[in-house]
């Protein structure tokens, strides 16, 4: 049985398309990061998932049942951007009810501990922090043996430690065989974390592999070095290969689609480098790469949505 599965899956919002004819699968027990710049449909994707939008077209299903017979089964749990949180109650009160009103209920101390709210269960929620909120509305998403967990922007407002232990609580999870799917801004978080890849752009799927496999798809190598001579850029621009340059202080970096022949033509132009390192683009890099349009070429940014196509794609 599949855990998700879209079907030519389009929703627009007027004249937006915020997802355009999309078809994926994801497997039980896969951890899935969702990616893409704003707008690029990464929201309205999860609110078709989760129920709260319905498609103009094609089908989308949890463990073959729709949406919301898959949540109201208990099969689901999810941490959204939006949506506030009780505030005259504590912590501990807040987790019991969901805990109480869940088809397939956990036990209460049992979700503050794998939420790492332990210390502050006794603390009124309007007194908690925004990395706290976020480890609050975690808890709530846990609150039942759910077998899917859809985790928009999971870690925004915690700091370093907070996040590692965020990750840390969520790979118990999927020991316990639960799925989890995860939209995300923090791209060391894909590449440390998710099995596998998603890049929306446009609201269609433009990309779908492992992080290693992503990153091979950007088709191009980070080259850095020193030099004791000054170097324009535009000349480095010119050297077989390279698509992207940059000169600060003594330091060189290059990004090239043919690393062997960019660092031959370093040393044929009579150049010495020091400290040479040759490796493949970072995740960030290959994104950028990817959503560009144009494999290899990571310096171009991908392009912003405009502000009401950014809030409608959402």
């Amino acid at each position: 049985m599949t855990a998700i599965a879209f079907t030519h899956v389009t929703k627009s919002f007027g004249p937006v398309r915020a997802v355009d004819d999309l078809t994926l699968t994801l497997h039980p027990g896969e951890t899935v990061a969702l990616l893409g710049p704003n707008g690029a449909g990464k929201s309205t994707a999860l609110d078709l998932l989760l129920g709260l939008h319905t498609p103009d077209s094609g089908t989308v299903e949890i463990f073959g049942r729709s949406p919301r017979r898959a949540i109201s089964d208990g099969l689901v749990g999810a941490v959204l951007q939006s949506g506030g949180l009780m505030e005259d109650v504590t912590v501990r009160e807040i987790v019991r009810l969901a805990c109480d009103l869940h088809p397939r209920p956990r036990p209460v101390a049992e979700v503050l501990a794998d939420a790492g709210l332990e210390a502050i269960a006794g603390r009124k929620v309007n007194k908690l922090s925004g990395g706290q909120e976020q480890r609050v509305r975690f808890a709530l998403a846990t609150a039942g043996a759910s077998d899917l967990l859809v985790l928009d922007e999971p870690t925004t407002g915690m700091d370093v430690s907070a996040r590692q232990a965020f990750w840390d609580a969520m790979r118990g999870q999927v020991r316990q065989g639960r799925t989890v799917l995860f939209a995300t801004h923090y791209l060391e978080e894909a590449d440390a974390v998710a099995d596998r890849v998603l890049v929306l752009q446009g609201g269609r799927l433009l990309a779908d592999g492992t992080a290693s496999e992503i990153k091979a798809r950007a088709g191009a190598r980070r080259i850095v070095f020193d030099l004791d001579t000054a170097w324009d850029e535009a000349v480095l621009l010119a050297l077989p290969g390279v698509t992207a340059a940059e000169v600060t202080g003594s330091t060189v970096r290059l990004r090239s689609t043919d690393a062997d022949a960019t660092v031959h033509a370093v040393y044929a132009a009579g150049l010495y480098p020091r400290h040479l390192e040759v490796a493949g683009l970072g995740l960030e890099q290959a994104f950028l790469a990817i959503t560009a349009g144009t494999a290899g070429t990571a310096s171009a940014a991908p392009k912003a949505a405009s502000k009401d196509e950014d809030v409608a794609a959402r």
